[in-house]
């Protein structure tokens, strides 16, 4: 008689992980086929090559309606939504109010080992399950009160101020580049750090500009050197907009000039303007950096250059991120309120007003106002 080894051999947990690895890849093919079809020709309407082209074109564009970085976050809303209602043996589909609402109680209170969501994560995945609901041909009602009302709780008893990442501040973005060396890399990320700390830029507005319009066949914006500065043509978060950034007080920190010195030396006058450079650093290459590369060389060039040292290395990496350069911006131009809303492109003041870290709070006394 054979004994039954207490322990499966590990031919078969193999099998156990190549099974599930086959059903995440036919969760992902259902995936791509529903996004595929969401537009495609009616029924009743008789197919032609000219149509078809035109169905490809539509779905283009489609897709094109929404940021690459947004479509991944929202299938990862999808999944984790799909998976948590196959473990309480639901369907997540069509929509349910009332699913939608338990869904959200317990990624604010969930039982176990698994964290607490914030309140903007959880309404983040709000937002993502009524777009894949909406590319699927369904519409969830988020006014429903078994949504609106869960997730108005959730706010007033979870709601907690946001946590801001710490703005660079003018000695700081001078210490950093002087820790970058004079090589061509060290061109590229001088000027990197020196126009986004001088435009307000996101890190994605950095690595899509292009030195002409026409130059990619899906630029995110351009620039135009001029005398007196730069004019950056962006496809922002609100639509297109123009930043212009004048020239600096010296050439050691202008950003126009660390600009124009990388396109010199890389030789570069079409295409991307932030490109990777080959491992020794003296040769430009031709692909377009990513935004990550830019959070990257912030929080690399704040750890050479000594801010915040009193941190332990750990809490000063957490502390900054590519919005610090933003942030810096806002709270160091001693100009008008209106002209650095303008220049970061915000709808209102009060979404200005987020990104200084330190401003006149006072300068406007209404206790004295008021005869007190």
């Amino acid at each position: 008689m054979v004994e039954k080894p207490k322990n499966p051999p590990p031919e078969a947990g193999i099998s156990r992980a190549a099974s599930l690895d086959a059903t995440r890849d036919d969760e992902r093919a259902e995936r791509a086929s529903t996004d595929s079809d969401a537009i495609a020709l009616p029924d009743h309407v008789a197919g032609s090559g000219t149509l078809d082209r035109l169905v490809d074109t539509a779905r283009g564009y489609a897709e094109a309606a929404t940021a690459g970085n947004t479509r991944k976050a929202y299938a990862a809303d999808w999944k984790h939504f799909a998976r948590w209602c196959r473990l309480k043996g639901a369907d997540p589909l069509p929509p349910s109010p009332e699913l939608v609402g338990l869904y959200l109680a317990d990624l604010a209170a969930p039982r176990g080992q698994a964290p607490a969501l914030s309140v903007s994560t959880i309404a983040r995945r709000l937002s993502g399950l009524a777009w894949n609901y909406t590319q699927r041909g369904c519409a969830l009602d988020r006014t429903d009160r078994h949504i609106a009302t869960v997730l108005a709780g959730i706010r007033r008893r979870h709601a907690r101020p946001p946590v801001q990442k710490e703005a660079i501040l003018p000695e700081d973005i001078l210490a950093m580049v002087a820790t970058l060396p004079h090589d061509l890399r060290g061109l590229r990320d001088r000027a990197m750090l020196l126009l986004g700390f001088a435009g307000g830029l996101r890190r994605s507005e950095i690595v899509k500009l292009d030195v002409g319009k026409d130059d990619t066949p899906d630029p995110g914006g351009w620039v135009e050197i001029l005398a007196d500065g730069a004019v950056l043509t962006l496809d922002a978060k609100t639509g297109w907009r123009e930043v212009e950034i004048g020239r600096g007080s010296s050439e050691q920190t202008c950003p126009v000039h660390a600009l124009e010195q990388w396109l010199h030396y890389a030789r570069i006058d079409f295409g991307p303007v932030f490109v990777r450079t080959s491992r020794d650093g003296t040769r430009a290459l031709d692909s377009r950096l990513s935004d990550k590369h830019v959070a990257r060389l912030i929080k690399a060039t704040v750890l050479k250059s000594g801010i915040r040292a009193e941190l332990p290395e750990k809490d000063r990496l957490a502390l900054f991120s590519g919005h610090s350069l933003r942030a810096g911006l806002a709270s160091s131009a001693e100009v008008d309120e209106r002209y650095v809303q303008k220049h970061l492109g915000h709808a209102s003041a009060e979404m200005t007003r987020r990104y200084q870290r330190r401003r006149d709070r006072f300068r406007v006394n209404l206790t004295k106002a008021a005869g007190l």
